[in-house]
């Protein structure tokens, strides 16, 4: 995932590490693409010595040396390729962690399960109110898409029926 993300601003702009990093903290992608800020450089240096980005300028800044990197052709191809490929996955995998436990919930004690659903439900719930603020927050900043509100609006629906089926299971096990 991060090598479409760094693909997708590259194609924008030449950019520097730090500026990628920034971008994708900023925006949250790194919540909900499942990338770590610390994997951005070991990507960038993966991604060119794989030719597909390239160093297109090196800025001074004190004692060190920050690297702008470019896409490059073969860049180009491969992020449209993985674009098309991750446009054609399900929204949302139907694998589940979660899942997997929870039809093992009996193993526990209903005051253990209990907590630990309740502390899920309240983790939930922190990220329902992140997700609205980076709505508001994105349609405050002028920068409206209607194809990301669509999914802003997915992911919360996605959320709000996560957290009413713990409410139910925590009720089924009280």
């Amino acid at each position: 995932m991060s090598k479409l993300i760094i693909l997708g601003l590259l194609k924008k702009k030449p950019m520097h590490g730090y500026e990628i990093q920034t971008i994708i903290q900023e925006s949250r992608m790194d919540q909900w693409a499942n990338v770590l800020s610390g994997s951005i450089y070991y990507a960038l240096n993966k991604m060119e010595d794989e030719g597909i980005i390239e160093t297109v300028k090196e800025e001074r800044t004190g004692a060190r040396i920050r690297k702008i990197y470019g896409i490059t052709e073969k860049g180009e191809q491969q992020y449209y390729v993985l674009l098309k490929q991750h446009l054609g996955s399900q929204p949302h995998s139907l694998k589940s962690d979660f899942m997997l436990s929870l039809a093992m919930i009996d193993q526990l004690s209903k005051q253990e399960a209990i907590q630990i659903l309740e502390d899920n439900l309240r983790n939930l719930e922190a990220s329902k109110r992140e997700w609205e603020l980076g709505q508001g927050n994105k349609a405050a900043s002028g920068a409206y898409n209607p194809i990301m509100e669509i999914a802003f609006e997915s992911t919360l629906q996605i959320i709000e029926a996560d957290i009413q089926m713990i409410q139910k299971v925590i009720n089924h096990i009280k």
